[in-house]
């Protein structure tokens, strides 16, 4: 059964960082494709950063050039660096493969002054 347990969110003035971790269990993420995907409030969930099985990525537009997603293949985690954030990065953050079957509980991020 796989586990994804997302951490790190918070509030952080536009501008600022956060690093999200998604501890994984029940697959190996190296051996997947893996995504962080976000909800804000009244939209439908997007797939913000990926990063395949050879350590490729690819991001929305939205996010290029401001987040990184990376992998710790020996502790099993995915990481999410959100640098230069700003308001309408506001939104609850999932990890998950990208194929998604059951979702974790998320982290909630909030850019605001």
């Amino acid at each position: 059964q796989v586990q994804l347990v997302e951490s790190g969110g918070g509030l952080v003035q536009p501008g600022g960082s956060l690093r999200l971790s998604c501890a994984v269990s029940g697959l190996i993420v190296s051996r997947r494709i893996m995504a962080w995907y976000r909800q804000a409030p009244g939209k439908q969930r997007e797939m913000v950063a990926l990063i395949t099985n050879v350590g490729n990525s690819n991001y929305a537009d939205s996010v290029k050039g401001r987040f990184t997603i990376s992998r710790d293949n020996a502790r099993n985690l995915v990481y999410l660096q959100m640098n230069s954030l700003k308001p309408e990065d506001t939104a609850d953050y999932y990890c998950n493969t990208d194929s998604p079957v059951s979702w974790g509980q998320g982290t909630q991020v909030t850019v605001s002054s």
